[in-house]
């Protein structure tokens, strides 16, 4: 209960710009800046190819854990592989869920995986190749 004569504004949030270096990673270079839906992608794509625990400088909760899954029957590797990629994005407080799995294992020794990611800009159609 608030007492009488206290004046209290109400707390608003703004999100604040998720502003990073934008990468061209087809050439290996940083071109520029990048925000919002873009900054997103490429986050989602920093965190799929950081192997978790492999380096010091990142968190415990960054990155993502397929080293173990190499050498295994792709039959088995499918719901580990969907399990690990939830796991590892719903570690960023941008992204609510993602779902929408398609995998294809035409290649040999290899899955791909393209998947909708859930966020707080909006869905994002995301795919990552995984060798199993």
């Amino acid at each position: 209960m608030i007492p009488e004569g206290l004046n209290v504004n109400p707390i608003k949030t703004v999100i604040q710009p998720n502003l990073q270096h934008k990468m061209d990673i087809e050439k290996s270079i940083i071109v520029g800046k990048c925000d919002n839906k873009e900054a997103l992608k490429q986050t989602i794509y920093k965190i799929l190819s950081t192997e978790r625990y492999e380096n010091v400088i990142y968190s415990r909760n960054y990155g993502v854990e397929f080293k173990d899954i190499f050498g295994q029957p792709v039959t088995t590797v499918l719901p580990i592989i969907e399990s690990r990629i939830k796991e590892a994005l719903i570690q960023d407080d941008r992204i609510n869920s993602v779902d929408n799995f398609v995998f294809n294992t035409s290649k040999k020794h290899i899955v791909s995986v393209s998947f909708t990611v859930h966020s707080i800009i909006g869905d994002i159609e995301m795919s990552k190749e995984v060798a199993v």
